[in-house]
């Protein structure tokens, strides 16, 4: 019988995977020269933007706003963080 998730737990995997992805991108792209192919496969990859939206509301004004960037290492992630919740939850 499958297990069924909330959707709140499979956004939680997704954003844990794609922060834990996008630190270890940063760190091998920090580590790898400049100019190989290789370092452009880790570092470079897609962003996405939401925002900015301002709300003035004469005592106060907030902004919110939200950028995500997901590259091969976020994608690699993504499937770690899924693995190991298939087994601990």
């Amino acid at each position: 019988m499958p297990i069924k998730r909330r959707i709140g737990l499979v956004a939680l995997v997704f954003f844990l995977g794609v922060i834990l992805g996008s630190v270890v991108g940063e760190v091998i792209g920090i580590l790898l020269p400049d100019g190989s192919v290789i370092k452009q496969l880790f570092v470079s990859g897609s962003e996405f933007h939401v925002g900015p939206v301002f709300c003035n509301m004469i005592v106060f004004t907030f902004t919110i706003g939200f950028s995500l960037k997901v590259n091969l290492i976020s994608v690699l992630g993504i499937i770690v963080v899924a693995f190991l919740l298939r087994f601990y939850c």
